[in-house]
């Protein structure tokens, strides 16, 4: 089986803290075609470059301010301090441009990829321009930045999001999947990035020390052999290239966040999933519940 799950430090390259997917990516994995992430902390004032490749681009900036420049044209992004601080200014760059990310005073930040053969132009979408959507209900609400999704995002191949789950919370749940062109659901492999924290108001005696944690969940819909039981922690990835998945859950005392990257083969940009029919009446269940009242992060 391939392997699915890379903590941090395990799919490293040069420069870059994880580089998976990607058109210059040296580490490959057997069965992945449609998506990548790049991800890469950079002291202040140096810079990443990537070459013009036939592969759309995404620049998130995961904390800090950085500045895009996209065949030598230069677009700021204000940032966040985190992922926990609400939506940051975020970075389209199209296809087949060379791109260089620096930052003035240091931090880290995620390029979401896919290959593409349409154009379309370099955008700017800043925080203020993102769709916040507070999804679910009671301990299944979840805070999600539509900034790539398609009513956000003209864009060839991929949707790309982030979702922020208080502790204790599940998200991606009921478990779905996306993994056929069927009527009602598309083919889409999904990337998602983590990140964790000692939530606010936790008690926790000593943040620094304590260990922020969340799971991931993904198992098989048909006769493709897939099961993962991943904890995972800030830096770590796992790859769905099919099947059931969900939840991703937040432990007690710990945030979670995840930003999605998801692209396929068929003839529609569109995000249709098949929920786990074990688990789907769980949907109905939010109709009477509230929003969790921690929502949203960052105000």
């Amino acid at each position: 089986m391939a392997n699915w799950v890379y903590p941090l430090g395990t799919a490293n390259d040069g420069d870059w803290d994880i580089s998976l997917g990607t058109s210059d990516s040296a580490l490959t994995v057997d069965g992945w075609a449609h998506t990548g992430l790049k991800v890469a902390t950079l002291a202040a004032g140096t810079a990443v470059e990537l070459p013009a490749a036939a592969e759309e681009r995404i620049i998130v900036p995961l904390n800090g301010a950085f500045t895009v420049t996209v065949d030598d044209v230069e677009y700021p992004l204000a940032g966040r301090a985190s992922v926990f601080h609400g939506p940051s200014d975020v970075l389209y760059s199209g296809t087949n441009a060379a791109v260089t990310i620096s930052s003035p005073d240091g931090g880290r930040v995620a390029v979401a990829t896919a290959p593409a053969n349409a154009s379309y132009p370099t955008r700017l979408v800043t925080a203020a321009e993102t769709p916040v959507e507070l999804r679910g209900a009671g301990n299944c609400s979840r805070q999600v930045h539509n900034f790539g999704t398609p009513a956000a995002l003209e864009a060839d191949r991929f949707i790309v999001c982030e979702v922020l789950t208080p502790a204790g919370n599940w998200s991606s749940y009921p478990p779905h999947k996306h993994d056929e062109e069927k009527d009602g659901e598309t083919q889409l492999e999904e990337i998602y990035y983590f990140e964790t924290r000692v939530a606010d108001g936790s008690g926790a005696p000593d943040p620094s020390r304590a260990d922020a944690i969340g799971y991931q969940r993904v198992y098989a819909s048909d006769k493709r052999p897939i099961d993962v039981a991943a904890e995972v922690r800030t830096g770590d990835v796992v790859l769905v290239p099919y099947g059931w998945h969900g939840p991703a859950m937040a432990a007690p005392g710990y945030d979670l966040y995840y930003l999605n990257v998801m692209a396929g083969p068929g003839p529609v940009r569109e995000w249709l999933i098949s929920d786990d029919p074990h688990h789907g009446w769980v949907r109905q269940s939010w109709a009477g519940q509230d929003i969790d009242p921690r929502l949203p992060f960052g105000g």
